[in-house]
C-alpha cells in the first residue's frame, strides 16, 4: 500500500513494534487529552487564502540560530530510537541531513554525540535533562560541542516523569541489548526493571528536580552554544525564559506526555509568540502531522516546528527511507499549503492568511468608492 500521509505510519508502527514499544512512543499523561488536543486544535484554525499571486517560485528556506536549513520543518528530540529500528539514531541524523534540516539528539538516545556526529555533516541540536550530578552535566555538554552540535535544547518541563500508564501497565524498560549511549561511561545507562515505569524510576533518581532559572544562567558559564527552552507555554515563563539569556524558546507540552490537561502547542503558541516581541525565536512541537499544520504554526508567529512521533513511527516502518519520506511528504504538502495561500516565502505569511475560533469576527476592510 503507498503510503500518502504522514499519519500512515503510526499503524504500521504499531503492526510491527513489540506492544511495550509502541505504546511508550505514543501513549501520553493519564487521560491523554492533551495528546488528543495537540492535534485536534489545528482544525479550529482555518485559512483565508489569497488568490492570482504568482506562485511559480516558492522559497521555504529559512535561518534558525544563523544556520540556514531548506525548510521551517526539523526534528524533534525522541528517545530511544534504536527500539523503533536497528540504526535509530543514525538513521534519522542522514534523514535529515539530505533533508537539510535540523535534527535534535535526545540526552537518552540510544547512540552516543560522537556516533550520530560519525554519520556526516548536518545541523544538529542536543536536547539536554539535568542530572543531580552537575559534572555528567558538564562533561555531556562539552562532548556534545566537540562533537559540532550547535545549540543546547533545555528540556524545563520534567522535573518528574508525567505518569504515562501504558508504561505501568506495560513495566516499560528499555531492552536489555541497548544502552542510553550517551551515559554507558558514567554507569547511568542503564534501566533497573521495576514494578512501575523504569524511565519514572530512573528520572526520579537521576533527574534533578530542583531545577530553576539559575540553572539555565549556570549552563552558559560551562558553554558558548546557544541555550533554546524546550517547554514553555506561558507568556510569564516566556519572559523569565528571555530574562535568563535563553536565545530561542520551544513551545512544547512534551508531546503531552507530563502535565495532562495543559491546552495544544498550537493554542498556546500566540501567547508566547506575543511575549517574546521578537526577542527570541519562537518554534513549536506537538501534534504536527500535516504541511496545513506547519503553515497555521507559521501564520501564528513560530519561526519553524519539531517533529517527534512521526520520525520514530516512521523510522520502525521503513528505517531511513521511511524518515526521509515523512520530511518529504511535510515539505512538499507546506509547499502546496504555501501556493494555495498565495506565499511565496515564509516572511509573506501572515497572521491575516488564518482565522481561528478565537478570534473576533474580521471587520471588512472599507471597500474603495466606486466611480461610475
Amino acid at each position: 500500500m503507498e503510503i500518502t500521509n504522514v499519519m500512515e505510519y503510526e499503524a504500521i508502527a504499531k503492526e510491527k513494534l513489540p506492544k511495550m514499544v509502541y505504546d511508550y512512543y505514543a501513549s501520553g499523561a493519564e487521560d491523554q487529552w492533551t495528546l488528543k488536543e495537540n492535534r485536534h486544535a489545528f482544525s479550529r484554525i482555518l485559512f483565508r487564502p489569497r488568490i492570482l499571486i504568482d506562485v511559480s517560485k516558492i522559497d521555504m528556506s529559512t535561518t534558525v540560530l544563523g544556520y540556514k536549513i531548506l525548510m521551517p520543518i526539523m526534528i524533534a528530540p525522541t528517545a530511544m530510537q534504536k527500539m523503533a529500528h536497528p540504526e535509530g539514531e543514525y538513521a534519522t541524523a542522514r534523514a535529515a541531513s539530505a533533508a537539510g534540516t535540523i535534527m535534535t539528539l535526545s540526552s537518552w538516545a540510544t547512540s552516543s554525540v560522537e556516533e550520530v556526529a560519525s554519520t556526516g555533516p548536518g545541523i544538529r541540536f542536543f536536547q539536554l535533562y539535568v542530572y543531580k550530578d552537575r559534572n555528567v552535566v558538564a562533561q555531556l555538554v562539552r562532548r556534545a560541542e566537540r562533537a559540532g552540535f550547535k545549540a543546547i535544547a533545555l528540556t524545563v518541563d520534567t522535573p518528574r516523569l508525567g505518569r504515562r500508564e501504558a508504561d505501568i501497565k506495560n513495566r516499560f524498560t528499555l531492552p536489555p541489548f541497548l544502552t542510553l549511549k550517551n551515559f554507558e561511561g558514567l554507569d547511568l545507562g542503564k534501566m533497573d526493571m521495576t514494578n512501575d515505569s523504569g524511565l519514572a524510576s530512573y528520572v526520579a533518581g537521576q533527574i534533578d528536580r530542583s531545577l530553576s532559572w539559575k540553572d539555565v544562567k549556570w549552563l552558559q558559564t560551562i558553554t558558548n552554544l546557544p541555550i533554546l527552552v524546550k517547554g514553555v507555554i506561558t507568556a510569564e515563563d516566556t519572559r523569565l525564559a528571555i530574562q535568563a539569556g535563553a536565545a530561542g524558546i520551544i513551545v512544547s507540552n512534551h508531546g503531552a506526555r507530563q502535565l495532562d490537561y495543559v491546552p495544544a502547542t498550537i493554542m498556546a503558541l500566540e501567547e508566547v509568540v506575543k511575549a517574546a516581541q521578537g526577542r527570541v525565536p519562537v518554534f513549536l512541537d506537538g501534534g504536527v502531522r500535516r504541511g496545513t499544520d506547519v503553515f497555521k504554526a507559521l501564520a501564528l508567529g513560530a519561526s519553524g516546528i519539531f517533529i517527534g512521533r512521526p520520525v520514530v513511527f516512521s523510522l520502525a516502518a521503513e528505517g531511513e527511507a521511511g524518515v526521509r519520506k515523512v520530511l518529504q511528504m511535510l515539505r512538499d504538502e507546506f509547499e502546496l499549503t504555501m501556493a494555495l495561500s498565495g506565499c511565496r516565502s515564509l516572511k509573506e505569511i501572515t497572521r491575516d492568511h488564518i482565522v481561528t475560533d478565537w478570534d473576533q469576527p474580521h471587520p471588512l476592510p472599507p471597500l474603495p468608492s466606486a466611480r461610475l
